[in-house]
């Protein structure tokens, strides 16, 4: 069940490969998360001293906040994959044009997940045709639908 996706992404970018990454968060956040108090658009995964970070995630508050919790929202969070996966996208990522972003949220068996993609990014020509071949898709489909029903 996805909590939030992040469509930008499929905008801004081609989708090689998908991750499925787990996240270290506090109890503040889960609670957040939970109720929906996240935003993932303008975000970012790096790699440091060999492990994944997402950037700029982010997460706002709840005001049933306890008081002895003082919440830092956009906190950089630490990524959980297996060590060959993490090797494979850094060696992807150091390769030129290659990027990591963060494609949705979701739950899984009750956990909270990051979906991520290993991509690489469009020029401005490539995302005019994007848009284009979205608008014919939709034209396809209209008139399809007019003939159906006449």
């Amino acid at each position: 069940m996805s909590i939030i996706n992040n469509r930008k992404a499929f905008h801004e970018y081609f989708i090689e490969d998908r991750f499925e990454a787990g996240l270290v968060l506090e109890g503040w956040e889960v609670k957040a998360i939970r109720a929906g108090r996240v935003q993932i658009q303008e975000s970012h995964i790096i790699v440091r001293d060999g492990e994944l970070f997402i950037i700029g995630m982010h997460i706002s508050p709840l005001p049933t906040t306890s008081t002895h919790v003082k919440p830092d929202p956009t906190r950089t969070r630490k990524l959980l994959l297996r060590a060959s996966e993490i090797s494979k996208l850094i060696g992807r990522v150091e390769q030129r044009g290659y990027t990591m972003v963060p494609l949705n949220l979701h739950y899984n068996k009750g956990r909270i997940k990051l979906e991520m993609a290993l991509a690489r990014g469009k020029k401005q020509h490539d995302k005019r045709r994007t848009e284009r071949d979205r608008d014919w898709q939709r034209e396809k489909d209209r008139i399809m639908k007019q003939k159906v029903n006449n």
